[in-house]
């Protein structure tokens, strides 16, 4: 596909911070999402587990660098405990509807793959969003299109387009608490812009 990326102006992308001081930063960030996720996959949060992921976090960024993905947001501790108290809401809803699916005598769930258009484009959100929706029991994502900032979802449990309709605004909801929590300011103005937008539209 071709087609030039949004820049900082239009689409929130966050400038680099110079310098070494910015590298070590990035680093820092990367290194804190791969313990983060190190534990979740553990399914505990304890000492041996920190441990483990901070070798194993270390160990890929230093044996398998990723393309440089630069922070430019700020951490905003109170929308970071609503996101994390939500997650853990919709996680325990989740897994007990998919425990539910799981138990009822003859029950065949429909499934459906939808595609989820983001509001942000950069590297950052579309990986950490996709991550946090896929951490949810019912949601898969199958494809990330980094041109268009779209997430391609298989979402169990569906039964008709309003299912469907649910299933992408909690996508973007999860998009905006993210934003709220880590993004820089031109990503909020962003946000809040399309969101203006798609509320205008007839």
């Amino acid at each position: 596909m071709t087609g030039s990326r949004p820049t900082a102006g239009t689409a929130g992308r966050p400038e680099a911070l110079p310098g070494r001081l910015g590298r070590w930063r990035d680093r820092a960030v990367a290194l804190g999402w791969l313990v983060l996720v190190w534990n979740l996959l553990w399914g505990d949060i304890n000492w041996a587990n920190l441990v483990g992921g901070l070798v194993v976090g270390v160990a890929v960024l230093i044996f398998f660098p990723l393309p440089a993905v630069s922070f430019g947001g700020r951490l905003r501790p109170w929308a970071l405990l609503v996101f994390a108290g939500r997650f853990a809401v919709e996680l325990v809803t989740a897994s007990l509807h998919v425990a539910r699916i799981a138990v009822q005598p003859g029950y065949r769930p429909r499934g459906a793959i939808i595609a989820v258009r983001l509001r942000l484009s950069t590297d950052l959100n579309l990986a950490l969003t996709a991550e946090a929706v896929s951490l949810v029991p019912g949601t898969l994502i199958l494809e990330v299109d980094r041109d268009s900032g779209t997430l391609y979802l298989h979402v169990l449990d569906t039964h008709g387009p309003a299912d469907l309709d649910v299933a992408r605004e909690r996508t973007l909801a999860v998009e905006r608490r993210l934003v709220r929590a880590v993004g820089s300011t031109a990503e909020l103005r962003h946000l809040d812009v399309a969101s203006s937008e798609k509320g205008n539209r007839p």
